[in-house]
């Protein structure tokens, strides 16, 4: 017979007294280390929540786009190495440690408050909005290390000690970022960009010396699909500002002209991302993974920035040159994604495999990386500029694909032998 004071759970489905039901979905604890769920799925939780990233980074761009300068770039790339490092947090969080239950949602939930509150502060974060941008991403900081601290409290003994560095590096950066508040603007940036530079490399030399211990799954294909997906929410920004620089120019065939082959400058990142890195897991071995983990920041980046420098480049479509910081912006963007491919590619677990398609794609992108660079120094028109760098992408996709059919095709004979 049933309990007539049962129910279904709502993590599990199963019938279980409905006041424990609640209980356990409101306050049952994280998963510990090893309790790695390789079989789900990315949640609508977990879109939501890279979405909400996604308005911050588009304010960080538009900062950008407004001070396409030398300050400008560092003050973005600082910025966006801050949000990326929360993002990172949150999503191997959920990926390791998170439940479909309601302490997950409510705990995320929070942290999407405080996300739309930095998006407030992110945009002149170089300046008197940086103190409240600081103290925002200190209480961020602080409310993650909290997560990690209530795995890190329930793991059994002899699995602690990764972790433990792990929390007391997150402490470390609450307390960085803190004592930056009253900081001027200029070395308050300046600690920022120590924090992005010391965390991210503490961070992989705890992440390679974990992996030397037995492995836990965390390589999941979930895990794959969500860095995949921020970098295609990201290219949503150059959408934006191919959509921001028609919007402030006099409408004209030039301009138009420009933002589209911007905009399929776009398409030529999902191409080659999609195509070369997406969806393939990475190497079990700790400095693979840690490779694949944060090439995804400079990769990222590097998306975001060219989406503000299509603002510029349809503002100065008429101009027989393109201005030398829109230019420069705009080839190093590019460049910058080609290279972070390059490196991404031997961390991939097929990588050895197919050895010899991997080197030569590798190769190909290199030299494309180059070629984006004169022409960035080259300072050719807008629509000039854009169309070169449009080739240069479609270039190497179509250089990739052409030598992945020869290695398919080699491999055909090899078995049919």
């Amino acid at each position: 017979m049933s309990d007539s004071n049962s129910g279904p759970s709502p993590v599990t489905g199963e019938a279980v007294p409905v006041g424990t039901g609640i209980r356990q979905w409101l306050f049952r604890p994280p998963r510990r280390h090893g309790e790695v769920e390789t079989s789900r799925n990315v949640s609508f939780l977990e879109l939501f929540y890279d979405l909400v990233y996604v308005v911050l980074i588009i304010q960080a761009a538009h900062a950008l786009a407004e001070d396409v300068s030398w300050r400008g770039m560092a003050t973005f790339a600082v910025v966006f190495g801050m949000i990326w490092i929360a993002w990172l947090n949150g999503t191997l969080f959920y990926e390791l440690h998170g439940r479909e239950d309601g302490r997950t949602r409510s705990l995320i939930f929070v942290q999407m408050m405080l996300l739309s509150l930095l998006a407030v502060y992110a945009g002149h974060a170089d300046g008197d909005d940086g103190r409240t941008f600081a103290a925002l991403y200190a209480l961020l900081l602080a409310l993650l290390s909290y997560q990690w601290y209530s795995v890190y409290r329930r793991d059994l003994p002899e699995l602690r000690e990764t972790p433990r560095r792990y929390l007391l590096v997150m402490v470390a950066g609450v307390v960085v970022v803190a004592a930056s508040v009253p900081l001027p603007a200029d070395v308050r940036l300046a600690v920022w960009a120590f924090f992005v530079a010391a965390w991210c490399s503490a961070e992989c030399v705890i992440l390679i010396s974990w992996r030397r211990e037995p492995s836990y799954g965390v390589v999941t294909e979930s895990m794959v699909e969500r860095f995949g997906l921020f970098i295609i929410l990201v290219l949503g920004e150059l959408v934006i500002g191919v959509v921001n620089g028609l919007t402030a120019t006099e409408p004209s065939a030039l301009t138009t002209t420009t933002g589209l082959l911007g905009l399929a400058i776009g398409f030529g990142f999902w191409w080659n991302y999609a195509d070369l890195a997406s969806r393939r897991l990475p190497r079990e071995a700790g400095h693979s993974l840690a490779t694949w983990i944060f090439t995804h920041l400079p990769m990222a980046m590097a998306v975001a920035a060219a989406g503000a420098g299509m603002v510029g480049l349809a503002e100065h479509a008429a101009d027989h040159r393109t201005p030398i910081a829109v230019s420069w912006l705009m080839g190093g963007s590019v460049a910058v994604m080609l290279l972070t491919t390059v490196v991404l590619l031997p961390a991939l677990a097929d990588y050895d495999r197919y050895l010899s398609a991997y080197k030569s794609v590798q190769a190909a992108l290199v030299t494309a990386a180059v070629a984006a660079l004169l022409v960035g120094w080259s300072r050719p028109a807008p629509w000039l500029l854009a169309l070169i760098l449009l080739l240069l992408l479609f270039a190497t996709w179509v250089f990739a694909f052409v030598r992945w059919l020869r290695q398919g095709s080699l491999i055909n004979e090899r078995t049919a032998e």
